[in-house]
């Protein structure tokens, strides 16, 4: 394989795409592939797709559209383009998109990206190659490390998968579908991953999975670890000081998972636990398998374990059969858990889920309407969350440059974007901060020392004042 190949990833949808699109890059790495910056400069464009909301497959027919264009143009330059399909919309659509769009030499589904090399191997003959069935064999067995070099480059922040697949089936969801049965990573390969993370000079990890709190992969003692125990092994590694993980579901919050919200500084206190709907007739039709009750229950017993806890969720309007009261009762429960954010989405049908084939579904301009009523309430109850913040000092991971000179960017512990005065030497540190002000989409904070007193920033000296000789 030549060092010129050179591979373009374009990412869809959610943060375990963006994992797998760099384990693939790393996969590919062995083989002589080099990332691209574009498409134009690859030789191999991979479409890691999303299938979760509504036209997720018009935005990837339309991505081929220019990929066809792209690759006649490289042809009559001689030069050779593949094209990977890749995600759970290849999982789901992979023969029909084999059938639609000529221009795509390979479509697989997310248990196949180790099968990468073999896969490009099977295309040199100018066969197409649709590969989307569920292997036997995991794929974390086979998926190439990140190079230390990587990971140094990925920052001080970083993604971790640890969880993948769902068995719960709600009825609008493509999941089980798509990544298939729950499945979970062997404890030793998460840990050894996460220390070559630490060592890199990551600071912060986020776990991720499907149903993530639901892990229970094989510890090194044979026994199955929950979630809370692996936190706690994480805990113990040096440099690794925030953890954080998505996406939970209400049934899987095991007691010493709570504990592990309570002992663990390191545990960041931010929980994204989807709920969906406040309507209990609407929660049954979705299976979701917990009522409001249940769910408000559970939020009591998190900020018993937790109390500085903040509540992130997940709504969804417009679902077939959903009346206005069904919709009030989930803006009531916006109201009384006080979010300190959510994400709210209409109702789309996946193909081939149950909700799909429900006769009633509800008109579009309903949809629209309850989804702004919704996010209004979110918005207010996200602003008030951070005008909470204000006067309170609190530790800023600081990440990244300011905006402007002289300024530094970081994350607090409630994920807000924080920005401060400060010098270029306080990147990645955790320093505290006091809160000043609120802004639409992030906190003024200035730089305090362990007493609270203010820090003065550094000067800044303009731009046409040289160095000194």
């Amino acid at each position: 394989m030549s060092e010129t190949k050179k591979v373009f990833i374009k990412t869809y949808g959610c943060q375990m795409n963006v994992y797998d699109s760099e384990r693939m890059a790393d996969t590919l790495a062995p083989q002589g592939w080099r990332e691209a910056e574009t498409a134009e400069d690859a030789d191999l464009v991979i479409l890691n797709t999303c299938h979760i909301r509504e036209k997720a497959s018009e935005k990837v027919y339309s991505e081929l559209g220019r990929m066809r264009v792209l690759k006649a143009e490289k042809a009559e330059r001689g030069e050779k383009l593949l094209v990977g399909v890749a995600g759970c919309v290849a999982q789901a659509e992979g023969r029909e998109i084999a059938r639609r769009a000529p221009v795509v030499d390979m479509v697989f589904g997310p248990q196949s990206y180790h099968h990468l090399p073999s896969l490009i191997e099977r295309t040199g003959n100018g066969a197409r190659v649709v590969e989307t069935e569920f292997p036997i064999e995991d794929k974390f067995d086979h998926l190439a490390p990140p190079s230390r070099e990587k990971t140094i480059a990925r920052g001080l922040t970083a993604f971790l998968t640890v969880q993948e697949g769902c068995d719960k089936f709600c009825t609008f969801c493509v999941v089980p579908y798509t990544r298939g049965a729950e499945s979970s990573r062997p404890v030793g390969r998460i840990l050894a991953e996460a220390r070559r993370l630490a060592e890199a000079g990551v600071r912060e990890v986020t776990l991720l999975g499907q149903n993530v709190n639901g892990f229970h992969g094989e510890g090194p003692d044979g026994a199955a670890w929950g979630l809370g125990r692996l936190c706690r092994a994480l805990a113990e590694i040096p440099g690794l000081d925030r953890i954080r993980y998505t996406t939970s579901h209400p049934r899987d919050m095991s007691d010493d998972l709570l504990a592990a919200h309570r002992d663990l500084p390191q545990l960041m206190p931010w929980l994204h636990l989807p709920v969906q709907s406040g309507s209990d007739r609407i929660l049954a039709a979705m299976n979701r398998r917990h009522t409001r009750d249940d769910y408000l229950r559970l939020i009591d017993r998190i900020r018993a374990a937790r109390p500085d806890i903040a509540m992130s969720g997940d709504f969804i309007v417009g679902f077939p059969g959903e009346t206005e009261e069904d919709f009030r009762a989930t803006l009531s429960l916006v109201e009384e858990v006080g979010y300190a954010s959510a994400f709210s989405f209409k109702y789309s049908a996946r193909p081939g889920t149950p909700a799909a084939a429900e006769a009633e579904q509800i008109d579009e301009a309903e949809k629209i309407e309850r989804l702004a009523r919704l996010q209004a309430a979110i918005d207010s109850e996200t602003r008030a969350f951070n005008l909470s913040r204000v006067g309170m000092t609190m530790d800023v991971l600081i990440e990244k440059p300011g905006r402007r000179a002289g300024q530094m960017a970081g994350r607090s512990p409630w994920l807000q974007a924080v920005h401060l005065e400060g010098a270029a030497d306080l990147l990645g540190r955790i320093v505290p901060v006091r809160v000043d002000a609120v802004g639409p989409n992030s906190l003024a904070a200035t730089l305090v020392d362990a007493a609270g007193s203010v820090v003065a920033p550094p000067l800044v000296q303009p731009a046409s004042v040289g160095a000194a000789t």
